[in-house]
């Protein structure tokens, strides 16, 4: 959209697209972004008690320590962080304030010290060693070829 901005024509026909259409199309678009970066969960095992606690605290943690960050800030006019470094401050505070970066530390902080012994059944990675190598799995070829027969040109490594 950016893109199409710079020339005018086409600028002029994304103004006059109704605002709640915009939003319609980003809360359609959002909604679909969100469903596939959930849809690597499939391969994991959530009947497992670890791994629905890990889902679970990540994705609050993830809403709600950003939420704190930025009602404080509102109220104070400074993020929580406030020691007499300047740069740590304004470090701390930007990634804590994104929704994202603390959910997937805490995802991340949780996978690799809960219950260690049986976690690589629960996370799905026997499901995807074989398609670490090009020849580890048959289906690799269809799923990696390239369109308008391009691998003649461009082999696979």
């Amino acid at each position: 959209m950016i893109f199409f901005s710079m020339l005018g024509k086409f600028g002029a026909l994304f103004a006059s697209i109704p605002f709640t259409i915009f939003a319609a199309v980003y809360c359609v678009l959002f909604g679909l972004v969100a469903a596939v970066g959930l849809s690597f969960l499939q391969f994991t095992n959530m009947n497992s008690m670890r791994n629905l606690f890990i889902v679970g605290v990540s994705i609050f943690l993830g809403l709600s320590v950003p939420e704190y960050f930025f009602r404080y800030t509102m109220a104070a006019h400074r993020g929580p962080a406030h020691t007499k470094a300047g740069w740590f401050n304004d470090y701390i505070n930007t990634i804590f304030s994104s929704p994202p970066t603390v959910g997937l530390m805490v995802a991340v902080f949780l996978d690799n010290t809960l219950e260690v012994k049986q976690a690589g059944m629960d996370r799905g990675m026997p499901w995807w060693q074989r398609f670490r190598t090009f020849k580890g799995d048959s289906r690799n070829e269809e799923f990696y070829r390239l369109p308008f027969n391009l691998n003649r040109f461009f082999p696979p490594a």
